[in-house]
């Protein structure tokens, strides 16, 4: 690839940059400028901080092991083994991330609250509430994050190194602490901090079954949306950026460390009965895990008031539409649809310059395409309160939209950088030597090639905007709310039957879009099979 021509598309690049500092390092300055005024010595010496930080590190710590754990038990399962129907506990096991993580922590409550199901079906004592509870909601919320990226990683190992091993007569022991646990190092600190930043920063679980085990997101929430404390709410969004950050950090020398290409060979599933036994009982176990709480869901949308009143009814669902439900619905769709659309354009041509254009710009404008990574929901939309104030985009959906860009758009980014990165990269030079321009390039040969990768980008953003309860809390008022919201107030209203009802909606929602994308993709695949 003609690498000077990486300077032709500098004023692109440039505009390029103008927008990500303003949409993102902006509202950051200003986040930081707001403390100016505010007594940071006594809130980080207040019992109420202090408490709240020391609570959020052991939850977050303790949720991370298990989540890992149980994620890495599971992609073991789905990799190694020979199970069938691997599509169908893959979708399972990711069905969390399809509902707001309140919704899991309102989930417990109903099969394990004071009149739970689970609770009066088994004669259950003790209370869910406090740190047990947001252990348990933490890591139902997590673990199909780390479970994706650890089944990405073990289906790369490369088995001949353990082949090598066997024949030489080593013991299975003594090769999983010298070839396993030196491959799994690096990934696998992405794959922990990446999680415990997840859950550090997530106010959902701890909010409605915390109790009084206060964690720091929701000394946040309760600062800025309770006291309209802006100055103690960026103090701690501050605090909350250090994990992330640190997480950011880490997983861009990991990746600048293993950036080694070579051919592997896969492994081939372990057909051991004994291991598929095993294998079997663990993703039951964890599909139960993952599907009792949407069937909570389920029978309290059609029940009167429970435990009081099982008789069935719609009368739920209707009360929900009454309240807004349709026009906040609505808001959630237009949200996600103009974000999904916008983004994969935006993430798409900066992926293009930066993966196929390479200069100084092209690296700096890969960083900070990638610095929102860093950058917790809460954190982001406090920032975009402060910085956006008395502007023409505060309080109208185009600041939803803009701040759901912005908090989603790292990922896209390096799902497409990595696409195009891995295309030939003599496309452009050919092109210009046969008078082929950029742009046809682009159209004929790039896009059609990462197809999949645009729709899986459109889905992202989609289904991420639907169900983010963080950055847009301080952002939205009664005409702009996104659906997601409106459990949290239902919960506080103890009108459960309709926070249950609001996470189905958006359940349906985000599975219609999966399947949508997944019709497109096979559809897309059976096209380029034919050719």
């Amino acid at each position: 690839m003609n690498r000077r021509s990486g300077y032709g598309s500098l004023p692109v690049k440039l505009l390029l940059a103008a927008f990500f500092i303003v949409a993102v390092i902006l509202p950051l300055i200003s986040m930081f400028s707001s403390i100016a005024g505010t007594d940071v010595k006594a809130i980080f010496t207040s019992a109420r901080f202090t408490t709240a930080l020391k609570n959020s590190l052991l939850s977050a710590g303790l949720a991370t092991l298990l989540s890992v754990l149980l994620a890495t038990a599971l992609a073991w399962c789905i990799v190694r083994t020979n199970i069938k129907w691997k599509g169908m506990w893959t979708l399972l096991f990711t069905l969390p991330m399809l509902i707001p993580s309140i919704s899991h922590g309102m989930g417990l409550i109903v099969l394990l609250g004071s009149n739970g199901v689970l609770t009066n079906l088994l004669g259950i004592q003790g209370s869910i509430y406090g740190l047990s509870g947001i252990l348990v909601g933490s890591v139902m919320y997590s673990f199909p994050v780390a479970f994706l990226m650890i089944v990405d990683i073990l289906r790369y190992e490369d088995s001949t190194p353990y082949e090598a091993a066997s024949l030489l007569g080593i013991p299975k022991w003594r090769q999983f602490t010298a070839i396993t646990l030196p491959y799994l190092r690096r990934p696998m600190i992405s794959v922990i901090f990446a999680t415990f930043t997840l859950i550090v920063t997530d106010y959902g679980v701890p909010i409605t079954i915390g109790g009084k085990f206060a964690t720091l997101p929701v000394l946040m929430y309760q600062d800025v949306i309770g006291l309209l404390d802006f100055g103690k709410g960026s103090v701690i969004g501050l605090v909350l950026l250090a994990p992330a950050l640190i997480a950011f950090v880490v997983d861009l020398m990991n990746k600048n460390r293993g950036n080694m290409s070579y051919a592997i060979r896969p492994f081939a599933p372990n057909r051991s009965k004994g291991s598929s036994a095993v294998a079997y009982a663990l993703c039951i176990a964890a599909s139960l895990l993952v599907f009792l709480p949407i069937a909570a869901f389920a029978i309290l949308t059609f029940v009167v008031k429970y435990p009081l009143n099982m008789t069935f009814t719609f009368n739920n669902m209707l009360r929900t539409l009454d309240m807004g439900g349709g026009q906040y619905l609505l808001n959630s769709v237009v949200i996600g649809l103009f974000v999904a659309v916008i983004g994969v354009i935006i993430s798409f041509a900066t992926a293009y310059l930066t993966a196929r254009m390479p200069s100084k710009s092209s690296r700096f404008l890969h960083l900070i395409s990638i610095t929102s990574l860093a950058i917790p929901g809460l954190a982001m939309g406090i920032s975009y309160v402060l910085f956006f104030k008395g502007s023409f985009l505060y309080g109208t959906l185009a600041i939803l939209i803009l701040v759901n860009l912005m908090h989603f758009f790292a990922s896209p980014y390096l799902m497409m950088y990595n696409t195009l990165g891995k295309l030939n990269d003599n496309l452009e030079a050919v092109g210009a030597t046969l008078g082929i321009g950029r742009m046809r390039i682009i159209k004929d040969v790039l896009i059609p090639q990462s197809r999949g990768t645009l729709a899986e980008m459109f889905s992202y953003f989609f289904v991420n905007s639907m169900m983010t309860i963080s950055a847009v809390s301080f952002l939205s008022n009664i005409n702009t709310q996104p659906i997601s919201l409106m459990i949290n107030a239902f919960e506080a209203q103890m009108l459960l039957e309709c926070a249950a009802f609001v996470s189905l909606l958006i359940l349906a929602v985000n599975l219609v879009m999966k399947g949508l994308i997944y019709l497109y993709k096979r559809k897309t695949q059976k096209g380029m099979e034919a050719k």
